[in-house]
């Protein structure tokens, strides 16, 4: 049985007549919704819908639960399936399946289904997220509903009793939760390295010489900056694990627990790694892009007009041309290592790889 009728329950619906289930499901206006769902889905009025049904997913807002309360009486017994996310993080002091419990305690309420999009339930666990976390005091029910996620195509993981239901909430409100503190260190290191450069480039040029070279600050200063960046957090990538390995050498054991930042550092090291490949994968498409800048067009053909005036067949310097064929030929080389690392440190590349494998690229 699903209850409601919006974006969510259609999907749901559709999900679950796909995967062979019988479904009936509970409108205010059956008549006006009917058109929304598929045929083999019946569309009745909310009683009806509780009286066929054994496992009801009660797709409604929070604020909107009070409202089944005229149905306390049929669904006794009944495996409500709470659905629900909230607007913002811990927006209520109890979860709302927990609230769901204290509205109806005498059905069983089990938390899952919400960090599934709608999407993902039309398109199928083959398109997003194929995890299911579910919650629950009852532990047959739990199993019940593992099992349809299961024949949906789905990977249900038991996260416990009904406690986790408010941590299960703030799954699909929290943006990159891991990635927080890395990113505000590559922008930290940015911010240094290109006020750096933009005193040594732009500045000092300046008040030295008078000469007006802020033409370089969109492409020059950030290209110059991007390398630094990237290299810097790719050494903070191997440096917690020397600090780990240091710290047992110095215990004498490897059970010891490290300290809270060293165990955080430790944990975010994909992350950092990650965004160094990202820095470097820029510096490349900016190096590529110097040629084509107006101002390198000017500063060739003024060359080229003094080679002319001081009547010079050539400007050839071989040791500066061959610096700069080695110097380009191992950035490329070093690219295609970092790009290794980075592929490799995807979950889905890094799960198909043993132990030695792994170590081995590394």
């Amino acid at each position: 049985g699903v209850l409601g009728s919006g974006d969510f329950a259609r999907s749901l619906a559709v999900r679950l007549v796909c995967s062979g289930f019988r479904v009936v499901v509970g409108s205010r206006n059956p008549k006006r919704k009917a058109s929304l769902f598929p045929a083999a889905a019946e569309v009745t009025f909310q009683a009806e819908a509780v009286k066929k049904a054994d496992v009801i997913f009660v797709a409604i807002f929070r604020e909107h639960y009070s409202t089944l309360c005229d149905l306390a009486d049929v669904l006794v017994g009944k495996i409500l399936v709470d659905v629900s996310n909230n607007t913002e993080v811990n927006h209520h002091k109890e979860s709302n399946a927990e609230y769901l419990a204290s509205l109806f305690p005498a059905c069983t309420v089990v938390k899952g289904f919400n960090v599934i999009s709608a999407w993902t339930l039309q398109s199928g666990a083959r398109d997003g997220n194929k995890q299911v976390l579910i919650c629950s005091n009852n532990q047959e029910a739990k199993r019940t509903v593992a099992e349809i996620a299961q024949v949906m195509g789905f990977t249900p993981v038991d996260m416990g009793c009904m406690s986790s239901a408010c941590e299960i909430e703030n799954i699909p409100l929290r943006l990159l939760p891991a990635w927080k503190i890395p990113i505000f260190l590559a922008l930290g290191l940015f911010l240094c390295f290109f006020t750096y450069n933009l005193i040594r480039q732009v500045i000092h040029p300046y008040i030295r010489e008078q000469k007006n070279k802020l033409y370089k600050i969109p492409i020059e200063v950030v290209n110059t900056t991007l390398p630094c960046v990237s290299y810097v957090m790719l050494s903070l990538v191997y440096l917690p694990g020397v600090l780990a390995a240091c710290s047992q050498l110095y215990y004498g054991t490897k059970y010891r627990r490290f300290p809270d930042w060293l165990d955080q550092w430790l944990q975010h090291r994909k992350q950092i790694g990650l965004l160094s490949f990202f820095c470097a994968a820029l510096h490349a498409v900016y190096s590529l892009c110097l040629p084509m800048r107006r101002s390198h067009r000017y500063l060739l053909i003024e060359t080229a007009v003094k080679q002319a005036v001081e009547k010079k067949m050539t400007i050839w310097v071989e040791e500066e041309v061959w610096r700069m064929e080695i110097y380009i030929s191992v950035g490329i080389i070093a690219l295609g290592l970092l790009s290794l690392l980075a592929i490799t440190s995807l979950p889905s590349i890094a799960n198909s790889l043993n132990w030695r494998e792994f170590s081995f690229i590394q």
